[in-house]
């Protein structure tokens, strides 16, 4: 396939999105940690040099496409209605809410779980500024989304919670996914099989534990 160099921004644009959706639906297939520029390259019929031409590197599009996945993440959060009952009641709610729509997300808790530690260390500072200015705009809105379901929460207590969650998150991700010799390992001594943690329930008692410990604090 011969190479043609977008021109205008709006082929720009069109070039970046079939970038991204060949990320995505690589990421589908494999972990963070398989999917290489060569290979993305080579699924996108482009030459290496040819994707950095909209890239700075292959962190730079997985990082674009972790913001992405967050949003389309916090549309659907806000799209849930915000429940009635008790402080303690709401908040039990709205962890599960966060459990669930992250685990049902496994290609963004991959991204989240590669951001720090991976993602951010192979890219410019102008894309640095525009990842984290993006973050932040999704933090903010979990913050809001928080302070929905918890209006006794001021902007502090739901920034902590938010953190706890996303935290927690990106922890239990790699941990609740042992290889194939660890399973094994499980397998052969049940009594080690406590040590594989559910992501899931990880995730909700410890927004339920933290929004519970913040009411109390209120109080």
């Amino acid at each position: 396939m011969t190479f043609q160099r977008a021109r205008t921004e709006e082929q720009r644009t069109e070039r970046r999105r079939q970038i991204l959706d060949a990320a995505a639906a690589m990421l589908a297939e494999m972990p963070v940690a398989e999917l290489s520029l060569t290979a993305l390259s080579r699924r996108v019929c482009l030459a290496k040099a040819n994707v950095l031409r909209y890239f700075d590197s292959r962190e730079a599009v997985l990082l674009e496409l972790l913001e992405a996945q967050m949003a389309e993440c916090i549309t659907e959060l806000e799209s849930a209605p915000a429940p009635d009952g008790s402080a303690r009641e709401r908040g039990d709610r709205l962890a599960d809410l966060f459990a669930v729509s992250l685990a049902a997300r496994p290609m963004l808790c991959d991204l989240m779980a590669s951001q720090a530690a991976v993602l951010e260390r192979n890219i410019s500072v102008e894309t640095a500024i525009r990842h984290k200015r993006k973050i932040r705009e999704s933090l903010q809105a979990l913050v809001r989304l928080v302070r929905r379901y918890l209006p006794e929460f001021g902007d502090e207590d739901a920034s902590a919670l938010v953190q706890t969650v996303m935290l927690t998150a990106v922890a239990a991700w790699p941990a609740s996914r042992p290889p194939q010799a660890l399973l094994a390992a499980y397998e052969t001594d049940p009594s080690l099989a406590a040590m594989c943690i559910d992501f899931t329930d990880t995730v909700r008692r410890s927004g339920e534990v933290t929004a519970a410990g913040l009411l109390a604090c209120r109080q």
